[in-house]
């Protein structure tokens, strides 16, 4: 049987916030506050020059897979960036680009519309991994980007009404 998620290796998330884009912009933007969303990444710092979001910046993130282990550094560039629009980073992993992560703000309902999605790079050897475990990593990165979100929800419409 073929995974339902082994072709698309993507998905996504999607929470309306009660606040301006530039309010959520400088959460999603400021990867150095990664640890304060993300229920995997516990901190992120900008490296090799860089001093925030801008295209071609890098960083560097702390990750606790699964919320468990194991704890690793990733890098990772800044590939989309947009003010109160667009922040998208892709991650490295043995020395290529292997998943794009991207943040992409629509102004909506007086406040903004925020989708979080990730997309695998079709390397071989991630084609495999997904095919494998695409249903269950699917799942568990659905649940993670939500629950990032609702994170920046609370703080992004807590600031608002400041």
């Amino acid at each position: 049987m073929v995974c339902p998620y082994a072709s698309p290796m993507q998905g996504s998330v999607t929470v309306h916030m009660a606040a301006p884009p530039r309010v959520v912009w400088d959460l999603v933007s400021d990867v150095t506050r990664i640890g304060e969303f993300s229920p995997e990444t516990f901190e992120a710092e900008w490296v090799d020059g860089a001093t925030g979001p801008e295209v071609g910046a890098h960083f560097r993130g702390h990750v606790k897979r699964n919320g468990i282990g194991p704890i690793y550094w990733t890098k990772c560039k800044v590939i989309h960036c947009e003010p109160e629009r667009d922040f998208g980073f892709l991650v490295y992993a043995l020395g290529s680009g292997t998943n794009t992560w991207r943040y992409q703000l629509t102004p909506k309902d007086g406040g903004t519309e925020v989708t979080e999605s990730f997309k695998l790079t079709p390397l071989p050897l991630l084609r495999v991994y997904w095919t494998v475990l695409g249903k269950l990593r699917g799942r568990t990165n659905e649940r993670g980007m939500q629950q990032t979100l609702e994170r920046i929800k609370a703080i992004a419409e807590a600031s608002a009404k400041a």
